[in-house]
């Protein structure tokens, strides 16, 4: 059963973007994805210092809302799940190239509308290897720490849980 619904995205960010959900939410990803964490878990663990879906929830399903770590102002790196920051700025990604215009908050928006159903071929086997990459950031906890020791390495296991890495009891 396919998730066929087109969505219209206005929000701080983008005005009048448009997309097709056209797979089923949650699956059929492609087979070198597979994520530990969904979108909302993502958000109810406390990601991005509570500021990274404030302007956008009407475009997700209003379940991924409840319980989630949001600022209500400025960002909070408190919400984050290990309490730290964990990512640059977005004029870094812009700078770097990592940013495609029809994602212009970055790799977690991908994902929340990858999850869903959008499938952007070129777009999502770029994002998929960056996503695929950045689970050596895994490798270095298991080497460097004990299992389970949240106060080992915050910072890195703070930006595997905004990768969809679960990374809390590594």
């Amino acid at each position: 059963m396919k998730n066929e619904a087109e969505v219209v995205v206005n929000d701080r960010m983008q005005k009048g973007y448009r997309y097709t959900r056209a797979a089923p939410m949650g699956r059929a990803f492609d087979p070198d994805f597979e994520p530990e964490l969904t979108p909302a878990e993502m958000l109810r663990l406390g990601v991005f210092c509570g500021k990274y879906m404030t302007d956008c929830a009407a475009e997700f399903p209003a379940s991924w809302f409840k319980g989630a770590k949001l600022a209500p102002h400025d960002p909070d790196c408190s919400l984050n799940y290990f309490g730290v920051r964990a990512s640059v700025p977005l004029r870094v990604w812009i700078e770097k190239g990592w940013i495609h215009p029809d994602d212009p908050r970055g790799w977690f928006q991908w994902y929340c509308r990858y999850y869903p159903g959008r499938r952007m071929p070129d777009e999502d086997r770029r994002q998929i290897a960056r996503w695929r990459a950045f689970r050596r950031h895994a490798a270095q906890v298991r080497k460097h720490c004990e299992p389970g020791d949240p106060f080992c390495r915050p910072k890195q296991r703070q930006a595997l849980l905004q990768w969809a890495y679960d990374s809390r009891d590594i």
